[in-house]
């Protein structure tokens, strides 16, 4: 599949890289990877059906640069199913909520790298990524018990995970949010029931320059003030 280049500065990129499970049974997933400087992030790397080939893309594009931070927004199998490859075949730490820290070794962590499966904390925290920081968003119940969203504040790019997910459009790009809703509303009204939850991370993003929402399972949509 080929990636796609979301914001580059010139010391600071942001990578789309698409669906690598199109055409069979496994849900769409999408992967993302940061790179400042000589140190990349890859964000919910998913499942074995597609790590052979993020693994190769991620290679490809980090060129000289190191991968050293996974980051697994939530527990589920397109996004965690793979990470003991990542872990095995890289020097990165994974970074997880505290909830899951002792569910995802049932995906086959092996002992020799459960030691760089680190949890985050319910409050949130930050990461370094070279000579940024990453800002990691609480978002509890958007659809996970331990469910956490990432900020970039250089590229202003919000990774908002299973948050804005759609099902069945045609095109990579929101432009019309009215007219695509109808695609985001049975998703959200099975998986984010709690309106109560919802508020809680609007509270907490309310504010913020935006100028992209990424989601793990639907293409991109510009933000709206």
């Amino acid at each position: 599949m080929s990636h796609l280049t979301l914001f580059d500065n010139g010391t600071h990129r942001n990578i789309l890289l698409e669906d690598f499970a199109s055409g069979g049974l496994a849900v769409q997933a999408n992967q993302h990877l940061i790179i400042d400087g000589n140190v990349g992030m890859i964000l919910d790397p998913g499942g074995h059906k597609v790590y052979s080939k993020v693994l190769a893309a991620t290679t490809g594009l980090l060129g000289r640069a190191k991968l050293e931070t996974i980051f697994l927004s939530h527990q589920d199998p397109d996004i965690v199913a793979a990470v003991n490859g990542w872990l095995m075949t890289t020097d990165a730490t994974a970074y997880v909520s505290a909830l899951w820290t002792r569910f995802v070794p049932h995906f086959g962590l092996d002992r020799l790298v459960e030691s760089r499966l680190l949890p985050i904390p319910d409050p949130g925290m930050e990461l370094k990524l070279g000579a940024s920081t990453m800002k990691i968003v609480p978002a509890h119940f958007l659809h996970s018990a331990g469910n956490f969203h990432m900020y970039d504040p250089v590229a202003k790019i919000l990774y908002s995970g299973d948050l804005g997910a759609s099902i069945g459009q045609d095109y990579r790009e929101v432009t019309d949010f009215d007219a695509h809703e109808k695609y985001m509303r049975g998703f959200h009204q099975r998986y984010m029931a709690s309106g109560a939850a919802m508020q809680a991370w609007a509270k907490i993003v309310r504010g913020w320059i935006l100028k992209l929402l990424r989601r793990s399972m639907v293409r991109c949509s510009k933000a709206k003030r």
